[in-house]
């Protein structure tokens, strides 16, 4: 950590940061340039609180040298870290496409779809049972009975499921029904109680990009739960809210590449929550491939028209069919496959 000190800084301030630093338990290295004095801090920068160094008389910056995460970063981990969802390897040569509906409804709906994702070559499932919608009128899904119907009719088809979890007062429910990846959704990226909660389990978490979040404030999330002892975390890209409206959100395609070299987790992309519209999913979907996305949560429903929950960015299952092949082709293009 660097500590740039004001223009005619006097000796008082300078000493007075040196024995803060010294309070931190770190040393200071002081500069003295012809116009500024620089103060270096000496030790572990982690237990240094920059906040409080640059509320100090005369401190005119403070700069990070290193990273504020650390387990979660590429310098920590260099190699490419796997995850293993129920049997399933996320992070690895394959692509891995989680598909499903964006909410659990019938059983008979929910049969129908675990059918229709296997037909299409898909080894993971989707579905909320628990659904945070901008409108309290809107359906809020079938809580614990949805948990019970999503694991009845993946079971029958072998596939692990993957689903939303709002509130901690939940995890037993899951638990019980043996939910293989914990979702954490854009709204709950920074409920910092949630995520140290799924950070003291060794569950698979899908962290989504909170809807304004930069780079960093997302991999800072991630930290919280990777703090608890739980690394079995996959970062989901879902498109960020921008001044556009003409679509849903904007796919931001260029943090894919950032993330793979920020940090050693693996990182998949929800096309469906981007676009808004189904017409736009395979697109995005392709796009994201071709960037290097590790996986895709893609919505499909039995029959969109009738879906309780998103039904305009739902695709149907002949599409889901058409865009794995389509993805095959890329997916082979750069060395992958799905």
């Amino acid at each position: 950590m660097i500590i740039i000190m004001s223009t005619g800084v006097s000796e008082e301030h300078i000493a007075g940061v040196e024995k803060r630093l010294e309070s931190m338990g770190l040393g200071s290295n002081v500069s003295r340039g012809i116009e500024r004095t620089v103060i270096g801090a000496i030790g572990d920068e982690t237990k240094a609180d920059k906040e409080a160094l640059q509320a100090l008389p005369g401190v005119e910056d403070v700069i990070r040298v290193m990273k504020p995460y650390k387990i979660v970063a590429r310098s920590y981990h260099k190699e490419d870290t796997v995850v293993d969802i129920g049997g399933v390897k996320l992070g690895g040569n394959t692509v891995q496409v989680i598909a499903g509906p964006c909410s659990v409804e019938t059983q008979e709906q929910m049969d129908r779809a675990a059918e229709m994702v296997v037909a299409a070559g898909c080894r993971l499932m989707r579905g909320g049972a628990f659904k945070p919608r901008t409108s309290p009128y809107s359906f809020q899904g079938h809580g614990v009975e949805g948990l019970e119907i999503f694991r009845a009719a993946a079971d029958k088809q072998k596939l692990p499921i993957v689903t939303e979890l709002m509130d901690v007062r939940s995890l037993d429910a899951f638990d019980e029904y043996n939910v293989d990846a914990i979702q954490i959704g854009t709204r709950n990226m920074q409920n910092f109680d949630l995520l140290k909660e799924v950070g003291r389990i060794q569950k698979p978490v899908i962290l989504k990009r909170g809807m304004s979040a930069t780079i960093k404030e997302w991999l800072m999330s991630a930290e919280y739960i990777a703090a608890g002892g739980n690394h079995n975390i996959i970062f989901c890209e879902r498109g960020i809210r921008t001044f556009e409206t003409y679509y849903r959100n904007v796919l931001d395609v260029t943090a894919i590449p950032v993330l793979k070299k920020e940090t050693h987790l693996p990182v998949i992309v929800d096309p469906s929550h981007a676009g808004g519209k189904a017409w736009m999913v395979p697109a995005l979907a392709r796009a994201a491939v071709a960037a290097g996305a590790d996986g895709l949560l893609v919505e499909m429903h039995p029959s969109p028209c009738e879906a309780w929950c998103d039904a305009d960015q739902a695709i149907t299952p002949d599409e889901l069919n058409a865009l794995m092949g389509e993805l095959r082709g890329i997916a082979k293009a750069i060395g992958r496959d799905v």
